[in-house]
This record gives structure tokens, C-alpha cells and sequence, in this order.
């Protein structure tokens, strides 16, 4: 880990090893939003956990990383079916708590909370009373059998997180597509988008919805346009710009992000 003056961006959650018919590939919410930022200009550091010093994480090597040691890497495995994602966990690394997070980080300027399987204590949204806080929650409304098979579970305490978050943003998918839920959590915090793929995203403003279209391009690969729109949102909130114009820039990276595959989605340049 490396020192460095006062983060811009801490993203915090599990980086993944997601199988695929190519091998091990490198994923998680935490690995497309970092680099986005990094490549937005912001000064980016990642809590994560897995072990220590595996190849996995080298395109992560140019930023400062505070890995809380694991066994193995969460992993997991996404099938597409015709009745949509089926999706298995093989393997989970360690639970990230308020001491996972370096002391000198927690005045990060802003702080993007981004579980993928349920690994970060919510309460750790406490340790950072005067950082902007970004949260996407898909993690938390994960549950998973015996056999790993991922499924959809209530929100646990959303309430709190909610009511602390300076901005949200889930994919329809992460609800099951329960718009009543959807509707629930807008009435509960302030700002929140939920990403609808090819059809754009509906912007929540103190719970005052807005559609924003998205640009029709020809798909490659979706993985991480997410995580890109999340990342590139909350950093031009957090820089003053108005909610609906920062979703129309999330939205166009995003929709140009799934044009590319791998890590190749994220935005190669910085861009304003």
C-alpha cells in the first residue's frame, strides 16, 4: 500500500474473479468503478480483501490498495440464459469492517460502498461523517444456497444506509424489478438512479423521477457498464453538477463502455 494525500475517490468492496469461458477474469463493482475514476482524474485508492500479491489484481497495480488477507478471491460464475442471469458464488474473501480502512483514509472526499456478496458491514458507513457517500447496494440483496446459486433477498437495514447515503444507484435487475421497492427507497433517501440497460435510467431527486434515455449502440459486452455509470455519476455530483446532467454523462460512458469487453469498457482517457 501506498501513501498518498487525500483520496479523491475510496472505493470499498470485494474486486472479484469471475470465471469465463477465456479463464479467470479480473471484475467487481470496486475494479470498473476505480479505474473509471482514475481515468475521470480523481485520485483513487480500493479497500478489498483476497490474497495477497496474486497476479489477479495487477491491472490495479497503479493504484494504492489495502487488501485485507484471504484465502481466495469472491468468484463467481455468470451464465446467461433465456430466462436471464443465473449467477453462482464458488468462493467468498473476508468481511470488510471500519478496521479494514486505513485511519488516513477516512477523510477521503468521496467514499463509493460496493458490496457483490453481502461482504461489507453496513455500519461502516458511519466512518465517514464529513465524506460524500455513493453506495450501490446489489450485494446487500444478495443470498446464496448450498450450492452457491445466487438469488435476490430484501435489503437488510436499508433504511439507515438510505437515510445516510448522499447518492444511490441499482440496476432494476438488482430489485427483481419490483418498482414498488424501487419507490420505497426513493421515499428514503435523497438521490438515487436505477439503471434500466438499454433503456436508460430514471434519475430520483428527493423522490421527483426523471427518465434519461440511453444511446442505442451495438452490444458487446455489458459487463461493468454499471459500475462505470455508478463511478462516473457520483464523481460529478460530488463536483457540483446537477444530478440529471451527471446521469446523462454516466449514461453515455456507460453505453459506451458495453462497445468494448473486459476492462476495456472503461473509459480510456479523462474525460469532463
Amino acid at each position: 500500500m501506498s501513501v498518498m494525500n487525500r483520496i479523491d475517490y475510496l472505493a470499498i468492496g470485494h474486486v472479484s474473479q469471475d470465471r469465463s469461458s477465456e479463464g479467470p477474469r479480473l471484475g467487481g463493482t470496486v475494479t470498473f468503478s476505480a479505474l473509471t475514476a482514475h481515468a475521470l482524474g480523481a485520485d483513487v485508492a480500493i479497500v478489498t480483501s483476497g490474497p495477497l500479491e496474486d497476479s489477479l489484481v495487477a491491472p490495479l497495480a497503479s493504484l494504492p490498495l489495502q487488501i485485507v488477507p484471504a484465502p481466495n478471491f469472491t468468484t463467481f460464475e455468470n451464465v446467461m440464459t433465456p430466462a436471464g442471469r443465473v449467477q453462482t458464488l464458488f468462493s467468498r474473501a473476508a468481511i470488510l469492517r471500519a478496521d479494514s480502512v486505513p485511519a488516513e483514509w477516512r477523510s477521503s472526499r468521496l467514499v463509493h460502498l460496493a458490496p457483490v456478496a453481502n461482504e461489507i458491514e453496513q455500519t461502516l458507513i458511519d466512518s465517514f461523517p464529513d465524506s460524500f457517500v455513493g453506495v450501490t447496494p446489489q450485494g446487500w440483496m444478495r443470498r446464496w444456497n448450498e450450492a452457491g446459486r445466487v438469488s435476490f433477498q430484501p435489503w437488510p437495514n436499508a433504511g439507515r444506509t438510505l437515510a445516510r447515503a448522499d447518492a444511490v444507484v441499482l440496476s432494476i435487475e438488482d430489485v427483481s424489478g419490483d418498482e414498488s421497492l424501487i419507490q420505497e427507497f426513493a421515499a428514503s433517501t435523497r438521490l438515487i438512479v436505477v439503471t434500466r440497460g438499454w433503456q436508460g435510467c430514471t434519475v430520483y431527486d428527493q423522490g421527483q423521477p426523471t427518465t434519461i434515455t440511453a444511446l442505442a449502440v451495438a452490444e458487446v459486452d455489458s459487463t461493468g457498464a454499471g459500475d462505470i455509470f455508478a463511478a462516473a455519476f457520483f464523481l460529478h455530483v460530488h463536483r457540483g453538477a446537477d444530478p440529471l446532467d451527471a446521469a446523462q454523462f454516466a449514461s453515455l460512458l456507460a453505453s459506451e463502455s458495453v462497445t468494448r469487453p473486459g476492462l476495456e469498457a472503461v473509459p480510456p482517457i479523462a474525460r469532463s
